[in-house]
């Protein structure tokens, strides 16, 4: 029987997975489950060593012989510092050494209870990775651990060989043996420059054929990409392609990009039978909330993420596979190996979508930002800040010759404006720039800039606070909370927009908003920068939006 701590037994059948089997072990209370659950199962060659720092070079001795990983195992507090010159020597030998470290609760370090140091960490840079696994008590602790083991144990042998350090806190009683099998566990794998030699890229191929309902989800990518015609046909037609404005134009094919509203709209039976068996992942971020819960409710089978870097993204938290390597290089090669035929899947999502009707709003931010990309000139940059501005545009279609940027990196609405206003001092084209008023008012030195040229336009959506605020599921503000939530001000940008040498535009009805953007969106350049402040009522805005999907599930 194995122990009955969760973390544990995840610990353990992954490290069968990952082939990790030599196991050098050290005594003690707190780390006794961890042994217990290792010598009890047959896949698991153990050794015993009393000092923790002749084990750890033991353990290298073991690597060593074969290449392969092997493990060292002990207790808390300072039997894990004893194997610090192990670790060392691992690191600038390259050796595959995992070190496993029990540890008490994270409560009770520093507390004078007895063996406790703060462990996670303490080899600093000399490991690849170190991981401090949770305790777990529901689902999302569990997927957490089990991803930040297998982030570690996929390090192990990438760009090199190397140590990594796995802590584990663990909470009494340590000692209940309950549990009769490991569990079923997730086990990433990474892929590194693939190619048509090698028998895992044939694997791979097999596993791709095998799914019929194939879905690319495109995040955030600030570049164009032309893919050769020979190749976008074969790889369009096989898989549902998803993307947002901000993937631009890096998709073989025309994508799916008002899928949010789709959701939105969709019964649970529609979305049990959208439901794809594999999702291939590149590029950043994704903006869409519904998304990220509808695959975490709904998960594939598998989750593929292509990166040049090769990083764990566990963003739908179904990752089974790391493929290192230039996305569109993926592409490209496997283009050609897809299985002649054409799947109904990418045609249901394709159908489904474009029966969702194109918004008409009335007078409101949403309007606004409408008017605005349906009067956009060709082969201009068009800039959107975060929190509602990013969402709301993604409600409209953006033509493929209009470069969209936002930072997505973190999301804030710090230097949203300051980030765009560098890019156009760069640009040539002309530069839209889409913000509410406290990203504008947050960052309003943007402008407090002599390198501004005349190629900038602003378009400020001022409703006198947070607008997105109002529209969060479950938050409900009283008159003194909504007042420092949403954070309520009655500021214009006209005086500083003049001051800085802005033509001032001002639009508070949709009459004003139509006459202002004949000269906002006009596409020859004009002698100086333009801003235009639209005014609007964040309640009024919240009614709409809400009225709006309302409608969507009908």
């Amino acid at each position: 029987m194995y122990s009955d701590k969760k973390n544990i037994l995840q610990l353990v059948a992954l490290l069968k997975a990952h082939g990790v089997t030599k196991i050098v072990l050290c005594p003690g209370s707190r780390n006794a489950p961890i042994i217990h659950t290792l010598v009890t199962h047959p896949d698991f060659t153990c050794y015993s060593m009393t000092d923790e720092r002749s084990a750890g070079f033991f353990a290298i001795g073991l690597a060593l012989h074969g290449g392969k990983p092997a493990a060292v195992c002990c207790t808390s507090g300072t039997a894990l510092l004893n194997l610090h010159p192990a670790v060392a020597e691992a690191f600038y030998q390259q050796v595959p050494l995992v070190v496993i470290s029990a540890d008490r609760p994270a409560a009770w370090i520093g507390q004078m209870d007895g063996q406790t140091l703060p462990q996670p960490g303490v080899f600093q840079s000399l490991v690849k990775k170190s991981v401090n696994l949770p305790e777990i008590h529901t689902e999302e602790d569990e997927w957490y651990c089990n991803r930040l083991i297998n982030e570690a144990l996929l390090e192990v042998n990438h760009h090199g060989k190397g140590p990594v350090h796995i802590n584990v806190p663990l909470a009494e009683p340590l000692f209940q043996f309950t549990t009769e099998t490991l569990p079923e566990v997730r086990v990433m794998t990474r892929y590194q420059g693939l190619n048509v030699y090698d028998r895992d890229y044939n694997d791979l191929i097999e596993r791709l054929n095998k799914y019929k309902k194939r879905m690319v989800i495109v995040g955030q990518m600030s570049l164009i990409y032309l893919f050769e015609k020979k190749y976008s046909k074969p790889l369009y037609k096989q898989f549902t392609w998803l993307t947002e404005h901000i993937g631009n134009q890096t998709v073989p094919g025309i994508p799916i990009k008002n899928f949010d509203a789709a959701l939105y709209a969709m019964d649970e039976e529609t979305q049990e039978k959208m439901v794809p068996e594999l999702v291939i992942t590149y590029g950043g971020h994704i903006v869409s909330k519904r998304l990220k819960k509808y695959l975490r409710e709904h998960p594939p089978v598998e989750h593929w993420h292509v990166s040049a870097d090769g990083s764990v993204t566990d963003l739908y938290g179904s990752l089974t596979t790391i493929i290192e390597m230039d996305p569109f290089e993926f592409l490209e090669k496997i283009a050609f190996l897809l299985e002649n035929n054409t799947p109904d899947y990418p045609r249901l999502w394709e159908n489904y979508c474009k029966d969702i009707p194109l918004p008409q709003f009335p007078y409101s931010e949403m309007s606004a930002i409408g008017s605005l990309i349906g009067s956009l000139p060709l082969q201009c940059a068009l800039h959107l800040a975060n929190s509602s501005v990013i969402r709301y545009a993604q409600l409209f279609p953006v033509s493929n010759s209009i470069e969209v940027c936002c930072n997505r990196g973190t999301n804030g609405i710090e230097g949203s404006l300051s980030t765009a206003i560098g890019y156009a001092v760069a640009s040539e084209k002309l530069n839209f720039i889409v913000i509410g008023d406290l990203s504008f008012f947050y960052d309003m030195n943007a402008i407090w800039n002599r390198n501004i040229g005349n190629n900038i336009r602003i378009m400020l959506l001022n409703n006198g606070g947070g607008e997105i605020f109002n529209t969060l599921p479950g938050l409900e503000m009283s008159g003194r909370s909504h007042q420092f939530i949403t954070a309520v001000h009655t500021t214009s940008a006209k005086g500083w927009a003049e001051e800085r040498g802005f033509l001032y535009l001002r639009a508070e009805d949709e009459t004003q908003l139509e006459e202002a953007m004949k000269t906002f969106t006009q596409p020859e350049m004009l002698a100086q920068p333009l801003l235009m402040e639209v005014f609007t009522n964040k309640n009024k805005d919240s009614r709409i939006l809400k009225d709006y999907y309302h409608q969507l599930k009908k």
